[in-house]
C-alpha cells in the first residue's frame, strides 16, 4: 500500500522437539544461514539468527503485510524438512509447537543481535528454560506452565 511505513522488529524464539534431537555445532551455521533465505524469500528482512543446542532465536524486521504466525509456520516447516532431506540426524527432525514473539524498538536491537549471536557463551550459565522464563517475565506475558516448551535440564 503506499505511503505505508513501518519498523517492527520481532524477536522470536522456539525449540526443537525431543531431547535426542539436538542442533548439533556440525550443521548448526548452516542451519542459520538456510534459515535466513527462508525468511527474506517469505519477505522478512533478518537481521540475525542463533541458536543452541536445542533453540533458536531469530530477530527481524517482519513486513506489516504478513503475520507472524505465518512467517513461524513457514520458517519451521522449511527448516526442519531441510534438516530431515541433508540428514543431520538419525531420528526425524521436528520442532516443538508454538514459539514466543516479542517486540523491540530500533533502539534495542544492537543489544538483542549481540545477545543471540552469544549464545553459546550464555547457555554456559543458564539453561534454555531459565532464559525463555525470563523472556515471558520481563515481557509480562501471562503464562500456564503446560502449555511451556517441553523443557530438557
Amino acid at each position: 500500500m503506499a505511503n505505508t511505513y513501518s519498523q517492527i522488529t520481532i524477536h522470536c524464539v522456539f525449540a526443537v522437539k525431543g531431547r535426542k534431537n539436538f542442533i548439533d555445532i556440525n550443521f548448526r551455521d548452516e542451519l542459520h544461514k538456510y534459515m535466513s533465505g527462508i525468511m527474506k524469500n517469505i519477505g522478512a528482512f533478518p537481521l540475525a539468527i542463533g541458536g543452541w543446542s536445542d533453540h533458536v532465536h531469530v530477530l527481524f524486521e517482519l513486513n506489516p503485510n504478513t503475520k507472524v504466525s505465518d512467517l513461524m509456520r513457514e520458517l519451521k516447516a522449511n527448516s526442519s524438512k531441510w534438516i530431515n532431506e541433508k540428514n543431520f540426524l538419525k531420528e526425524k527432525f521436528n520442532w516443538q509447537e508454538g514459539y514466543g514473539a516479542f517486540s523491540y524498538s530500533r533502539s534495542q536491537r544492537n543489544n538483542v543481535i549481540n545477545y543471540i549471536l552469544n549464545q553459546e557463551q550464555h547457555h554456559s550459565k543458564k539453561t534454555f528454560k531459565d532464559e525463555y522464563l525470563e523472556f515471558l517475565e520481563k515481557f509480562e506475558i501471562e503464562f500456564k506452565n503446560e502449555y511451556l516448551f517441553e523443557f530438557y535440564d
